[in-house]
């Protein structure tokens, strides 16, 4: 018999930590929550101070019977869930289920599985904090309120299996807000005026600048004109030379949100499927000789702080690996996001000297690219500044200024490791100028003027929406990927191009809850809750004051819409085409995996087919079909013949219609980082597109 229970929620954790905790200690996992409000009623009792009636989760009977029998047997159990508020309300919940004193010794929390983090957290086990069960609860029962009378409204006036809930109808509002302003831009033109000049052998650009001393905007082709019949020849005087050194510091590690928007850049993955890796390399992996071990820091954090030990551990590696130059002399400053918890440190690797090539035998794809990258994020973040040389030159013709501008790396320092994405994905590259003196004279080899028009804002990619659900203190760092999931499987939004587009069904929804339930999808109302949250978990208010609060006012509302919302009629879109069953006319649906073709005479004709949009390429393989663009149930897109099965032929890549120049075989295009490549089937051959 075991002396001490220690119970966590998944079996991986359980595994990796009862290598640490000895023979004393029995590890089991609760699989999660082990109770919840109920599915098939409010559960939530407004008339007695808002009390939750919890009920034990479906199938998780087996799993309480075998924690109960290993309690009993035990000296003493720990509860060691997660260390946020979710994890202490499902020790909260333990406790009550198997009769423990919820203000005894029995939480350890620890922020990373390490054999130290792991032994040294059991040596300072505390109460549950009833503060985070409290905020975690308030969260969970404000949802419940909002979600359970929302939603059936939404059932009865629009459509069945429709949802609102706090964030996720904030997160809808700002996509649909977002594709307004884009219906609505207007474009303005603008010009812009580009020359080369020539210094030894040497070609450099400058962009129009100012003329007689007066910064231009160049609005219409006649401003061109008039800067250009301004030039006398094709001679520039250097007006001013400025040359200066730049440093450039590195960016923090990992918050749960950084780390969702730079996978999203740079390794393409989903929000859901960055935390799903993120928690595997948590839990721990088996390093085959050293065991399972957790591999990188607890992933739900939305601070940058990082441990004393780690720093120096950080510094030991850098200076081992590229030299003590490289290390950070420079006390830098945290920078705190006004709604960070600062519970816990930033994400990072448990061990800076379990580099990624290290380990890379024992982790899938998805996990080796996961971790380089947050290791890669860390060891940087604790790496001497870049420091880059700049120069920036003024060029004269006769009163009309152009300026040119360049910088080279002097010393890449923490560049060395890691260069942080961005959204347009374009790259820092060296640009550098020729030494000019002031006062001397070059030549323009061309002056080319474009004619441009602004753009209308760009549509949401998952990386900036959580950036700026982050930025507005809307949701947390546990909600951002439930948040996503959620608004696609209601289909009010899809995917296109990786980025938001809203649908009809998400516009009507939104605009239903602007006209009835204002309060639950303004942005600074929700944002001002995230803070009432924090505040109960804080200890400076009640939770129960804060549902009240907020109740009391919904309900009015609630009254209000339940006699006043309007059916809402959701018309079938014409497909343009004729059921091939049945002869009546085809319409678009939206289904459970996206849009599709069915019959208009349903249920009496259930004929349905894919929606398809050919891509003007004949199928290279049967030479009679043509190739349609198709998508997986995951929304991945794939080109195929449409005679299939007749004709199998398949391809991830776009075909094109012209062949290859080298030999005749099919060009596809490769969707690269960069941009895009072309590529032969058949051969080597290969060009490249722009981004």
């Amino acid at each position: 018999m075991s002396d001490y229970l220690v119970i966590v929620e998944s079996p991986t954790k359980a595994k990796t930590i009862e290598r640490y905790l000895g023979k004393k200690y029995t590890v089991k996992a609760s699989m999660g929550h082990v109770r919840d409000l109920p599915k098939s009623q409010m559960g939530v009792d407004i008339d007695h101070g808002y009390e939750p009636k919890y009920i034990t989760i479906r199938g998780k009977g087996q799993v309480i019977k075998e924690l109960k029998t290993a309690a009993k047997k035990a000296k003493k159990v720990f509860l060691a869930a997660d260390p946020d508020r979710e994890g202490e309300a499902i020790a909260w919940h333990l406790a009550h289920m198997l009769d423990l004193d919820i203000h005894s010794d029995c939480r350890v929390v620890f922020h990373e599985i390490t054999k130290d983090a792991i032994q040294q957290s059991f040596q300072q086990p505390r109460a549950i904090n009833m503060n985070l069960v409290d905020a975690q609860q308030a969260r969970r029962v404000l949802d419940r309120l909002v979600g359970y009378n929302i939603s059936p409204l939404l059932w009865k006036k629009v459509k069945k299996g429709l949802s609102a809930g706090r964030v996720q109808s904030v997160a809808l509002r700002l996509i649909i807000d977002r594709e307004r302003e884009i219906r609505e831009f207007q474009p303005e033109e603008y010009w812009t005026i580009q020359a080369t000049f020539q210094k030894e052998g040497e070609t450099f650009a400058a962009s129009f600048y100012s003329i007689d001393g007066q910064k231009r905007d160049l609005k219409t082709e006649a401003d061109v004109k008039a800067v250009l019949d301004r030039l006398n020849g094709t001679a520039f005087a250097v007006k001013t030379v400025t040359k200066r050194e730049r440093k450039r510091s590195p960016v923090p590690p990992f918050t749960t949100s950084s780390l969702q928007q730079e996978a999203a850049r740079k390794l393409n993955f989903r929000t859901k499927k960055t935390m799903m890796i993120a928690q595997q390399l948590y839990e721990g992996i088996d390093l085959g000789s050293e065991g399972t071990v957790g591999l990188i820091t607890y992933m739900r954090t939305d601070s940058t702080r990082v441990a004393e030990t780690a720093q120096q551990e950080a510094a030991a590696y850098i200076e081992a690996t590229f030299g003590a130059m490289y290390v950070n002399q420079e006390k830098r400053k945290e920078k705190k996001s006004t709604n960070a918890q600062d519970a816990h440190e930033a994400i990072r690797p448990t061990s800076a000297f379990r580099d990624p090539d290290k380990v890379k035998p024992y982790l899938t794809r998805d996990q080796f690219r996961l971790y380089k990258l947050i290791w890669e994020r860390f060891i940087a973040s604790q790496m001497a500044a870049a420091v880059l040389d700049t120069m920036s030159v003024e060029l004269e013709n006769n009163g009309v200024v152009f300026r040119a501008s360049g910088s080279k790396v002097k010393f890449p320092g923490f560049m060395k490791v890691y260069i942080e994405g961005t959204d347009d994905q374009t790259e820092e590259q060296d640009r550098i100028l020729p030494d000019l003196e002031e006062e001397e004279t070059v030549e323009s080899e061309t002056i080319e003027s474009k004619q441009h028009f602004t753009q209308p804002p760009p549509r949401y990619t998952e990386a900036r929406l959580v950036k700026t659900l982050e930025e507005l203190g809307i949701g947390r760092p546990s909600t951002y990927a439930p948040t996503l999931d959620t608004i696609q499987k209601r289909n009010y939004v899809v995917l296109e191009n990786k980025r938001f587009v809203p649908t009809e069904l998400g516009e009507i929804v939104v605009e239903l809850m602007l006209e009835f339930f204002p309060e639950i999808i303004d942005v600074e109302f929700t944002a001002k809750m995230e803070k009432e949250l924090d505040e109960i978990e804080e200890g400076k208010v009640e939770w129960i004051k804060v549902v009240d609060e907020f109740y009391r006012e919904f309900e009015k509302r609630l009254k209000v819409a339940e006699k006043e919302m309007r059916a809402v009629e959701i018309k079938d879109e014409p497909a343009g085409i004729d059921c091939e069953v049945c002869g009546s006319p085809m319409v678009y649906k939206m289904g459970r995996f996206g849009k599709f073709i069915a019959c208009s005479n349903f249920p009496e004709c259930r004929h349905t087919k894919p929606i398809v949009k050919e891509i003007g390429v004949k199928c290279p393989k049967c030479r009679e079909g043509n190739i349609v663009e198709r998508s997986t149930k995951r929304k991945r897109v794939f080109y195929g013949c449409d005679r299939f099965p007749d004709c199998d032929f398949v391809s991830w890549d776009k075909p094109l219609a012209r062949p290859c120049p080298k030999c005749a075989g099919l060009l596809v295009e490769k969707v690269l980082k960069k941009g895009v490549q072309v590529q032969c089937t058949a051969c080597d051959y290969e060009e490249r597109l722009e981004a």
